[in-house]
Order: C-alpha cells, then sequence, then structure tokens
C-alpha cells in the first residue's frame, strides 16, 4: 500500500515505508528523548517536575521530544508513557520511580467498572503537544506518535506496575477470569484505536505499537489475545498513515507479518534479511545492550552489519528495543552519525567521506 509522503525537508523515513529509493538508509532510536541524554537530565532538573508532570505539560514534552533532533535522527517521537490513556478509565498511576498503579486491577468486578471516554477532551494535551512539535519542525521532520499495545497495558494494570519476567499474576488473572481478561483486551483495544487515531488527526506522520512484553507471552495467548488485538487496531488505523509493530524481541515474526502494520520493528536475535525477503518493510534491530556497552568501533560496525542485513532500501535504522539509561549519550550519536555516513550501493554499505 502506497501512502501519502507531506512535503518535508527530511522524508526519508516515509520513502522507506513506500519502498522508495533514499540516498540511505533512516535512523531514529525508541527511547531517543531522555534517559542517557545530558540535556535532558539539565532540563528535567531545572523544571524539578517528576515524569508523570512532565508527560502532560506541553511546554515541557515539547522542547524534550525536540532534544535528538540536534544529532541529526530522521524522525522524532512524542515524548510520552505508554500509560498515559489509563488514567481516564481509572486506572492512576505515578512513578516511584517505575511506573506504580495506585490500585492494581485483580477482580473481575475491576474490569467492569473502568469508564469508556472521550480521548480528545480528556488527553487534549497529547493533541496540544503534538500541534506545538509540528509548529516547531516546520516541515523539517516526521512526527512519530504512539501507544502501548492492549496485553501490555493489561499486563500493567494487573501487575499494578512493570510486569515481572514471569507474569505470573497476568497469567494467573487469564486463567481464572477469561471473560473478565478478554473483555480487558477488548476495551483497551478500542481505547488503543481512538488513541492513535486522535493522533493521526491531530497530524503525525506515522504511529507505532509497543508490544513491550511481547517476549514474554505465551504462544497459545498471542494466537488467542494479542495477534487479534493487533490486526484489530490496524485494520481500524486511518488508513493514509502507516502504523509500525513492534514487539519485544519478535519471538512471533511469521504472526507480526499478518498484523496489518505498514512496518515491523525487530528485535537483533531476528535476521532483518528474513522479513524483508517476505515483502515486509522492516525496522531496527542494533542490540540496544551494545550500544550501552560497545566501543566506538563496536557500535559502527553494528550500524553497517545492520543497513547489510536490511539491504538499504525497505529499512528503518532503530534498535531492537529502547536505549537503556546507561547508554554512554556519545554511543547514541556515534550511531547516528555512522548512519548518516554510510551509503548503500551494490548491495553493501560504504561510508561517504
Amino acid at each position: 500500500m502506497a501512502y501519502p509522503i507531506p512535503r518535508l525537508a527530511n522524508d526519508l523515513l516515509l520513502r522507506a515505508v513506500n519502498r522508495l529509493p533514499v540516498p540511505r538508509v533512516p535512523a531514529w532510536l525508541m527511547r531517543q528523548a531522555g534517559r542517557s541524554d545530558p540535556a535532558y537530565l539539565e532540563y528535567r532538573e531545572k523544571a524539578g517536575l517528576g515524569l508523570y508532570d512532565l508527560f502532560r505539560s506541553p511546554e515541557h514534552a515539547i522542547p524534550i521530544s525536540l532534544l535528538p533532533r540536534r544529532i541529526g535522527v530522521d524522525a522524532i517521537i512524542m515524548f510520552q508513557d505508554i500509560l498515559t490513556p489509563l488514567s481516564p478509565m481509572g486506572a492512576d498511576f505515578q512513578f516511584k520511580p517505575g511506573p506504580v498503579l495506585r490500585e492494581p486491577v485483580g477482580d473481575p468486578a475491576q474490569v467492569a467498572a473502568l469508564r469508556s471516554y472521550d480521548v480528545a477532551g480528556a488527553l487534549g494535551f497529547v493533541g496540544e503537544i503534538i500541534s506545538g512539535l509540528l509548529r516547531e519542525l516546520e516541515g523539517e521532520l516526521p512526527l512519530l506518535g504512539f501507544a502501548g499495545a492492549p496485553f501490555t497495558l493489561a499486563a500493567f494494570m494487573i501487575e499494578g506496575g512493570s510486569p515481572s519476567q514471569e507474569m505470573n499474576p497476568v497469567l494467573d488473572f487469564a486463567e481464572r477470569h477469561p471473560t473478565a481478561f478478554a473483555d480487558l483486551l477488548a476495551r483497551l483495544t478500542e481505547l488503543t484505536i481512538a488513541y492513535l487515531n486522535y493522533q493521526i488527526d491531530c497530524g503525525v506522520h506515522a504511529v507505532q505499537l509497543f508490544e513491550s512484553i511481547g517476549d514474554r507471552i505465551p504462544p497459545a495467548l498471542y494466537e488467542r489475545h494479542v495477534q487479534p488485538s493487533h490486526e484489530r487496531i490496524f485494520a481500524a488505523l486511518r488508513p493514509d498513515v502507516p502504523g509500525i509493530l513492534f514487539v519485544k524481541d519478535s519471538p512471533f515474526p511469521q504472526l507480526m507479518m499478518k498484523s496489518g502494520a505498514a512496518v515491523l520493528s525487530i528485535g537483533e536475535r531476528t535476521p532483518l534479511r528474513m522479513i524483508v525477503e517476505r515483502g515486509c518493510v522492516v525496522q531496527g534491530n542494533v542490540d540496544n545492550g551494545l550500544l550501552a556497552r560497545g566501543s566506538a568501533k563496536q557500535v559502527e560496525e553494528a550500524v553497517r552489519a545492520c543497513i547489510r542485513e536490511g539491504g538499504g532500501v525497505v529499512h528503518i535504522l532503530n534498535l531492537g528495543h529502547g536505549i537503556l539509561a546507561e547508554t554512554p549519550f556519545e554511543n547514541v550519536q556515534r550511531f547516528v552519525e555512522a548512519a548518516r555516513s554510510i551509503r548503500f550501493a551494490d548491495g553493501e554499505p560504504s561510508r561517504e567521506e
């Protein structure tokens, strides 16, 4: 499917989505605004606000979102949290320092009590952030919106915070209360559709769906609950804006290909070439651990190898997952510099001097 390409000074990412020739592979990084950026840490200290307030303040979320622009990324992603849509439905959370829900969902009655709401009315600050970013960018770069996937959000709600590796409370709830669990995912699926379409209506150029705990979901639950929610979401999005599906460590690439997403964001354990050869546009997949602990040479070699594996055309360079907090910012800069300097010709990436 072809997507309209708005007039942008840098349209590399949208050209890649449309399988059009690009002079180099476009690059951005998940969690590029924040974490390891000293400018972000300085900004946050001066603002004197916690994450919850920063996310809800256009005054602060706009300049934070734009910080990676100075290092040459090919897209800006809105500074926001995947849990943002939960509070208006009655699942309030705060950061201590990670997200903690005030009252975890532990029984069917709590699912039934969750509220539906008008996204534009309750999350108007997100629209203000998007509008402000578009004004500041002035057509320089594409702007990405995003949302957490329903299963990931449900896991946060049931465990009351970042899901454990084993996810025993989530799996137990799904087994003991299958009807309520299905209802919870259905509610979150409809909310996610409304939230992403709201961001699209506000002007973002692409949206990404984050299944951030995809590597922990048992195959049976993925096929029964996760895959249908992904397909429902991408089928219901406004068709003129591409959607990106990120599933951590991409344990089910064949199912990801059936999701309806325009782009598949793949972990480092899955060969990019395997996805590209099946006709998919691919995003990824440099190891975020290597970015955090590797040398300058290792970072550049990883970028070069990734661009070679992706084939240089239908590929958006990114990480297998988000930037780790301990990542030296110099390595983030090296990642982008390497991406911008490498051209792909005759099947082999080469450095532009």
